[in-house]
């Protein structure tokens, strides 16, 4: 009868202590996740892009952060997915409908856009080149002001948009 009562006492300090630490959550991550969609109301959507966003704190895009002329996540954390929920066109090449990878290679003129079938990565790891389905390159541009935090929008045409700090960054999709 003791053992029972000692087991029953034990199994409760467990089920409260379990409890207790289920309610505990973390702060805000460093670099939150956030989603761009095209278009960006409605539940009509073509286009979804799941990435995190990092922020400067001082630091300078193609040095500190996004080094130009290497392979990057587009962001933070896992590799940027794109989900396109139609065919879509890019680069002058039709994507199938399906979840993908956005990798970038930031330069201080251009940036190459990077659709790979590589899909849940951290970072650029698992990154192959045979992977690719499709990549770009666009110029960049500079805006009037300085971004914080990395961000994605698209326009009303399909267009991608990519900021950071004054660099600007635009990919045709239709």
């Amino acid at each position: 009868m003791k053992n029972l009562i000692t087991t029953i006492a034990f199994a409760f300090v467990v089920l409260l202590s379990t409890n207790v630490n289920a309610q505990k959550f973390p702060g805000l991550d460093k670099s939150p996740l956030d989603l761009a969609a095209f278009p960006s109301r409605g539940a009509d959507k073509m286009i979804k892009v799941f990435y995190s966003r990092p922020l400067l704190k001082g630091r300078t895009v193609g040095t500190d952060l996004a080094p130009f002329g290497k392979l990057w996540r587009t962001g933070a954390n896992d590799a940027t997915q794109i989900q396109f929920l139609a065919d879509t066109k890019f680069g002058g090449k039709t994507i199938k409908a399906g979840a993908y990878s956005l990798f970038t290679i930031p330069g201080e003129k251009e940036w190459t856009i990077i659709i790979s079938s590589d899909v849940d990565n951290w970072a650029t790891s698992g990154y192959k080149e045979s992977n690719e389905v499709a990549r770009t390159t666009v110029s960049t541009t500079s805006g009037d002001e300085s971004l914080e935090a990395f961000s994605i929008v698209f326009d009303d045409k399909g267009t991608m948009h990519m900021g950071w700090g004054k660099v600007r960054v635009a990919v045709p999709m239709n």
